[in-house]
């Protein structure tokens, strides 16, 4: 029983010692949660907010693009460039749909950007195959069929399609 008592003060001496000695260490290392904490809440948030004024955006731009195309335009171009992982291909979309742009290079420059977004294998190889699709409509038929290989050299899910559309 006494060494039961004992060894509890002892443990509990050697973690009182231990915290004096590095107090120090472990003051820092609380701070640096704490401060990690809130970084990722203030994160969090700002993606929130950015995300409801892409969403924003993108209606007016909608609405707009009955009333005065260059205004729609210019919001789906300011959409793409704000690379929002839902709304920038939302965009890029209706800007090929509505035929807003006339200016290919332009186009093939907003297919870039959205390229560079983080997607999952899976959207990236759909925007990899839309852009394929719009280099075959523009008559750059060898940079179409070029990626369209590369689809389905990747044995992509959508491979089946890439592999009918190089057939015709």
């Amino acid at each position: 029983m006494e060494q039961n008592v004992e060894n509890k003060t002892e443990a509990k001496d050697r973690l009182q010692n231990l915290f004096i000695q590095n107090r120090k260490k472990i003051f820092i290392i609380l701070v640096c949660i704490i401060i990690t904490i809130i970084s990722l809440i203030f994160h969090q948030n700002y993606e929130k907010k950015q995300n409801i004024l892409a969403a924003e955006k993108y209606v007016r731009a909608q609405i707009q693009l009955s009333l005065n195309k260059n205004d729609a335009k210019n919001l789906f171009e300011e959409i793409i460039l704000s690379k929002n992982k839902f709304y920038s291909i939302l965009a890029l979309n209706t800007i090929i749909e509505k035929k807003l742009f006339d200016d290919p290079v332009k186009i093939l420059n907003f297919f870039e950007i959205v390229e560079d977004i983080n997607y999952s294998e899976e959207k990236k190889d759909l925007v990899i195959f839309k852009k394929a699709l719009y280099l075959l409509k523009i008559s750059k038929t060898k940079e179409g069929n070029d990626l369209l290989n590369n689809l389905i050299k990747k044995d992509s899910r959508i491979k089946i399609l890439a592999e009918e559309i190089i057939e015709n």
